[in-house]
């Protein structure tokens, strides 16, 4: 694992971070990034039919078992900060109607605010590189 990944956490603090992003799924209050810079979130979401109702489910059963490690993000006037990764195996079908075990990478940004979060969910695709699970 690279340098900048952190699994320095306790089984509560992510249970914590989770409960967040559970809640926002719930309130509706979350994004999937899909624009030139995510075309891997999009042809996912096409090779998988994967609609809203879909991502909303597989967002809610992501366990702290599927917890990976944290960075910082690297994008420019974001450096403060720390995207949560994650990388549930879910069943799904293709466009050919096949059914598949997938891993999908998910990128969690926890925008806390004053009186509501929202999560922007910077990737969320098949795995592409391998990963650590901390609590497997």
């Amino acid at each position: 694992m690279g340098e900048y990944y952190n699994q320095d956490y306790s089984q509560e603090e992510i249970e914590a971070y989770l409960k967040k992003i559970h809640d926002c799924v719930r309130e509706g209050s979350f994004t999937i990034a899909q624009n030139e810079n995510r075309q891997e979130n999009i042809n996912f979401k096409n090779e998988f039919n994967i609609n809203s109702r879909k991502q909303g489910e597989i967002l809610l059963d992501i366990k702290v078992e599927d917890f990976c490690h944290s960075l910082q993000n690297s994008n420019v006037g974001f450096e403060h900060e720390v995207l949560y990764v994650f990388c549930p195996q879910v069943q799904l079908y293709n466009i050919y109607d096949i059914k598949e075990i997938v891993d999908i990478y998910i990128k969690f940004n926890l925008i806390e605010m004053y009186n509501r979060n929202r999560t922007i969910i910077v990737s969320f695709h098949k795995r592409n590189r391998s990963i650590n699970y901390l609590y497997r």
